[in-house]
Parts: structure tokens; C-alpha cells; sequence
């Protein structure tokens, strides 16, 4: 299951955000999306988990919870939207 995780504080990198994740099961990828320009943060991520039932346990107790100062956002990832979904 891809992850959506938001409003993470600036500083968070992907080890961070994988580190979160791994206590509730196996993390397939985590990464945090970057302006091209800037290389900063744009404060949020996706982590990929491959238990579905294990995501969704992490879903639901990491939404709202405090992560580096920050209540973080998770919930499912929904689908990337192109020009011609609109």
C-alpha cells in the first residue's frame, strides 16, 4: 500500500520517515519529495509497506500523532492525477 504522510517538518529525510514506519511492519520505500530548484523539503512524503493490513494499523495510529514537532497527516496514497483526469 502507498502511504501519504503530510505536513512533516522540513528536516525529516526518508531515513527518519522510514524509521517511523518500520515498527509496524516492512517498508518497501520511503521518500520525501524535494523542490528541484531548492533541493528543500516540500513537507511531505510517501512511504510504500507491503502488508496491507500492517499500513493500514500505522495509518491509523500515526494520523494526528506529533512526529518532530509536527502532527503529522497519513492516510492512503490516492492515485497520481494527470491533465486528462480533469
Amino acid at each position: 500500500m502507498n502511504i501519504y504522510v503530510g505536513n512533516l517538518d522540513f528536516k525529516v529525510n526518508e531515513n527518519d520517515l522510514e524509521g517511523l514506519f518500520e515498527s509496524y511492519g516492512n517498508v518497501s520505500s520511503a521518500k520525501v519529495i524535494v523542490d528541484k530548484f531548492s533541493g528543500r523539503s516540500k513537507g511531505f512524503g510517501f512511504v510504500t509497506m507491503d502488508d496491507d493490513e500492517e499500513a493500514k494499523q500505522a495509518i491509523k495510529e500515526l494520523n494526528g500523532s506529533a512526529f518532530q514537532s509536527r502532527d503529522i497527516i497519513v492516510n492512503e496514497a490516492r492515485p497520481k492525477r494527470t491533465d486528462y483526469d480533469r
